[in-house]
């Protein structure tokens, strides 16, 4: 029996579904982390937005509660890049994500043609941080004057990627300052951090999250190399489908496809955030002539809004005079029916974001 082809349509309202966007959840903040698989946070504040876009009555203070507690922790996982993940997930998560820690990490120590004893900057990391939570700026003087003919960054770089480390929160704010103190993760959680490497459990919860997908997709949000061996050996597990242009696209058995026509309501996504950055082709929620004004340069992704499921433009907050406007800038056309929708999200957002400001306006920008 030939697979079924899904179209582009049905695509996105699957990923849609997954991801909280359709309709918002009524899971409880852990259980959303890790339906997600993570929230991607180079960003402080992106985290909290993701989850208001996507949860019924989300307060920051329910959240900043689980990070205090050590329930929910940003660190260093998919892509090499810091994410906000259950302290469960990150225990499971971490060995297997290793290579692709290893991977960067040795990258950049090429690059900046570094060559020194990885173990040994390891080991004094480890004790040094051991003592007490270290921001990366005392990390660096202590390697400097353990190696003081060393590229810093390189060895800098190979602590964070080599060891399990997460970053200590504050109190107020969006919970992580701008220059964060690191402290052990085995210590931090109380737990020593697994071993054990589990490829195919991976895949899994990426179809469930992302999917329907393929290897390739998954390589692009994991970081991880060479899974068409892995999905293969899956295969017999999973549904089978193909895109219109009959790509092999893989899912969980007891996931559904969603009718294409099925609604999907006005939603504003943080920068960086995972929907955009976890499929090789990106068609399936981004037009490819708006990715150049999506995905900027230094690897920054800006904050964007979602019209009919895709990707219609971006959104910016500006304080002026104890103001908070929020700007929104479409990409194309919208009808009149998209922009008050998207008005009444975006006031409810700009109150969110700017919860202390005097006043609050959106703006669209022409």
């Amino acid at each position: 029996m030939a697979d079924r082809v899904l179209t582009l349509r049905e695509i996105n309202r699957a990923m849609l579904s997954r991801q909280l966007l359709l309709e918002r959840s009524p899971l409880a903040i852990p259980q959303a982390i890790e339906s997600l698989i993570g929230l991607q946070a180079q960003s402080s504040a992106a985290p909290f937005i993701g989850l208001w876009t996507r949860l019924r009555d989300f307060h920051r203070e329910d959240l900043a509660r689980l990070i205090d507690d050590h329930s929910i922790v940003k660190a260093t996982l998919m892509r090499a890049t810091l994410h906000l993940s259950t302290a469960e997930d990150y225990l499971q998560l971490r060995a297997t994500l290793q290579p692709v820690l290893t991977q960067a990490s040795d990258a950049i120590s090429r690059g900046r043609g570094a060559g020194f004893d990885v173990e040994k900057v390891i080991d004094a990391a480890r004790k040094y941080i051991a003592e007490k939570p270290r921001s990366f700026a005392d990390i660096s003087a202590m390697l400097t004057e353990l190696m003081p003919d060393t590229d810093v960054g390189a060895m800098r770089y190979t602590v964070r990627t080599h060891l399990p480390l997460v970053q200590v929160p504050i109190s107020g704010g969006w919970s992580y300052p701008g220059n964060p103190q690191f402290a052990l993760a085995e210590k931090w959680l109380d737990k020593p951090v697994p071993r054990k490497v589990d490829v195919s459990a991976l895949v899994l919860r990426y179809l469930a999250a992302f999917g329907p997908a393929s290897a390739t997709d998954m390589q692009t949000w994991s970081g991880l190399p060479k899974l068409k061996d892995v999905f293969e050996k899956l295969k017999p597990r999973l549904k089978v489908y193909r895109d219109e242009q009959g790509r092999e696209l893989f899912d969980l058995p007891e996931m559904e496809a969603r009718d294409g026509d099925t609604p999907a309501p006005e939603r504003f996504l943080p920068e960086f955030d995972n929907i955009l950055l976890s499929h090789s082709k990106r068609t399936r929620i981004i037009a490819e002539e708006y990715r150049s004004k999506v995905f900027l340069p230094g690897l920054r992704v800006r904050p964007t809004f979602l019209v009919d499921g895709f990707v219609r433009g971006g959104w910016k907050v500006e304080k002026s005079k104890g103001t908070a406007t929020i700007v929104l800038e479409p990409f194309d056309k919208l009808t009149r029916q998209n922009r008050a929708s998207l008005g009444e999200e975006a006031e409810r957002l700009v109150r969110f974001v700017e919860r202390d400001a005097k006043g609050y306006d959106v703006r669209f920008a022409e």
